[in-house]
């Protein structure tokens, strides 16, 4: 059968397993250098205005050179967490986001 003879058929939209609002972390990890943990907090900012920095969790890599940090921040949409992951991939300090 041709991929033209199936029936075409609209994807139902898929349904999240969260339910927002709902505190997410982030785990956000680069090279430890200075301003990198503040120019997390900013970003986490510009999607939850009241990101609250106790939560944090900083951890360093065996040799120093690499900081992790865990941001945990109130989601309350998707498309609220794909633009933060956006913009924190997009940050020339971070090397990976998970």
């Amino acid at each position: 059968m041709a991929t033209s003879d199936l029936p075409s058929s609209p994807r139902p939209p898929q349904e999240s397993l969260i339910e927002y609002p709902c505190l997410f972390p982030i785990k956000v990890m680069g090279t430890r250098a200075e301003g990198f943990t503040a120019a997390l907090v900013s970003v986490a900012r510009d999607f939850d205005p009241d990101f609250d920095e106790a939560r944090l969790e900083l951890r360093e890599s065996r040799g120093g050179n690499y900081l992790s940090v865990t941001l945990t921040v109130t989601a309350t949409s998707r498309e609220q967490l794909d633009n933060l992951y956006r913009a924190l991939t997009g940050h020339p300090l971070v090397k990976v986001v998970l």
